[in-house]
């Protein structure tokens, strides 16, 4: 019931209850990825949806389907065998707003202090 409840009156977490009538209606499943996000592709039209395991977080969608959702492919990462690029990353979850977030020195929130400026800076008077 709580799912259900869920689905009708929230998008952030996973599908709206009218995303769900309109894949049921119009929608092909054509695979999951790594995540458990769920995708699938219009039977008319040439739209593509996924739906996230879990929270509405772009950030999710692996390298593979990102390809396929925004239709720079039309192949699907499950039937060609993807292979990640050396210089491409795994996908490491946006980190702002917690504990793990990237705090440079001379952030309020870093304990450390601010380097001191070094020789080549010279304060503007107006003289």
């Amino acid at each position: 019931m709580k799912q259900f409840l869920t689905e009708i009156f929230s998008w952030w977490s996973g599908q709206t209850w009218g995303t769900r009538l309109w894949i049921w209606r119009f929608g092909d499943f054509v695979g999951t990825d790594e995540n458990g996000n769920r995708y699938y592709q219009d039977k008319k039209a040439n739209r593509r949806y996924v739906t996230y395991n879990g929270d509405a977080d772009a950030s999710t969608i692996g390298a593979g389907w990102h390809g396929w959702i925004h239709h720079r492919t039309d192949v699907l990462p499950t039937q060609d065998k993807y292979v990640a690029r050396s210089w491409e990353k795994p996908r490491e979850p946006n980190l702002t707003g917690t504990a793990q977030a990237y705090r440079p020195d001379g952030s309020l929130l870093n304990k450390g202090e601010r380097p001191r400026v070094t020789g080549d800076y010279e304060a503007w008077s107006p003289e």
